[in-house]
């Protein structure tokens, strides 16, 4: 029997039990459905996490100063510990080797108000390598640039959200607005930035598209602390040239603030890029278990079909009693019963394939789940659903190929 009467076949077969067929199907359509979920929520996942930590730069370090009551910044203050400074900053640059660029941040909650409306705010006093190092730019206007900073120019950037809030109609750049009690001419708008809500070690989530931008001369004059307890600098971002040497060169910047902190280890230093490959091996895991839990179902659906294909055999003895009478091969029964198999896991993981996609689309529109489906994923789940059914039918189809003609014909 040629490959294409046996699809024939099988074909007719699936469409003569219908009901059946579906049924036998089901196993098959929600295991593939729910492998492509599954593997579609791991990948939005993984996405989300490389685009957060992309935007904290995989070729940075970052010194943060580590959040304490103001009992325990006392303590430290007595230490002879200053926090961090611009002295902490000329230092890296001048001793640690490979470093592309250094960025100092300090921050401040402020109040802000163009006209009537009013809204809170990160004021965040940076230098011109912030946007550099970050790979962060404006989407309206200019940036903080040299001559800003060292003029110490009243000048300020935008986040997107704070810039719709307070410009719902107007174009803010070229405005004036009042931050606490300074007035500020803004000079450029970010452009939107996805939400940070995780917190990664001292790294506080929040969102950054509420952060305005303004040069760490003005944020210094202009802008005092709220405590003399406070630090010169709440941030220290640093661009490595070699990301192959990102531990070395943070375990030489740790020994340079402890020297110049007195070992008080008031900082905390965070490696982006060491934290992506930490939360990627933990995602393939979870990718793996979420798949394998999905897969239980694709199982079950090869039960299904090895129980109906037994069935049918049985239904079907003297049909193959009369075909090996007539000429057939034991590998021409095998093959036909095989293929019948075959054709109704096909099918059942073509319509999973479907299914999955909606799932998968469905559970992006209801939820704040970002769902994304791949290529492979797809095929994954279609090629586990053929291999299910090649697997479970070869038993029915060699109990089938294995009859004896006479004892088949005279079966009722």
């Amino acid at each position: 029997m040629q490959l294409g009467e046996n699809f024939s076949v099988a074909f007719n077969s699936v469409r003569d039990h219908k009901l059946r067929s579906f049924l036998t199907m089901l196993g098959i359509i929600f295991g593939v459905a729910s492998v492509i979920a599954m593997l579609s929520i791991g990948e939005g996942a993984k996405r989300q996490a490389i685009a957060k930590y992309q935007d904290l730069g995989v070729n940075n370090i970052i010194i943060r100063e580590k959040e304490y009551t103001e009992e325990e910044l006392e303590e430290i203050r007595a230490k002879f510990s200053s926090g961090l400074s611009m002295a902490d900053v000329e230092g890296i640059e001048s001793v640690v080797p490979m470093i592309e660029n250094v960025a100092p941040q300090s921050e401040k909650e402020v109040e802000v108000q163009f006209e009537d409306r009013t809204g809170k705010a990160t004021l965040i006093g940076i230098t011109p390598s912030f946007s550099e190092i970050l790979n962060y730019s404006p989407g309206q206007g200019a940036f903080v640039n040299e001559d800003h900073y060292l003029r110490s120019l009243k000048v300020c950037v935008l986040g997107a959200s704070i810039a719709s809030e307070l410009f719902p109609f107007d174009d803010p750049v070229g405005q004036s607005l009042k931050i606490d009690d300074q007035w500020m001419e803004v000079v450029g708008v970010m452009n939107t930035k996805s939400l940070f809500t995780e917190t990664v070690g001292e790294l506080a989530s929040r969102d950054l598209n509420t952060d305005i931008y303004t040069p760490l001369t003005t944020f210094n004059k202009r802008f005092v602390k709220e405590s003399q307890l406070e630090s010169d600098v709440k941030q220290i971002t640093v661009k490595v040239s070699n990301p192959e040497r990102l531990v070395e060169i943070a375990g030489i910047i740790k020994q340079l603030l402890n020297r110049h902190h007195f070992n008080n280890e008031d900082f905390s230093i965070i490696i982006p890029f060491e934290l992506l490959k930490q939360e990627e091996k933990e995602r393939r895991i979870y990718n793996i278990l979420l798949g394998s839990i999905a897969a239980i179902s694709l199982l079950v659906g090869g039960i299904g079909i090895m129980n109906i294909m037994l069935a049918s055999v049985l239904e079907r003895t003297r049909e193959i009693g009369i075909r090996r009478a007539i000429g057939a091969r034991q590998k021409d029964i095998l093959k036909q019963f095989l293929t019948e198999a075959v054709v109704i896991s096909i099918t059942g993981g073509l319509i999973g394939v479907c299914l999955g996609l909606l799932i998968s689309l469905f559970i992006t529109l209801i939820t704040d789940i970002t769902s994304v489906v791949t290529l492979y994923s797809l095929l994954i789940a279609f090629l586990f659903s053929v291999i299910v059914g090649i697997s479970f039918g070869y038993f029915p189809a060699k109990q089938a190929s294995q009859l004896v003609p006479i004892e088949a014909i005279r079966y009722e």
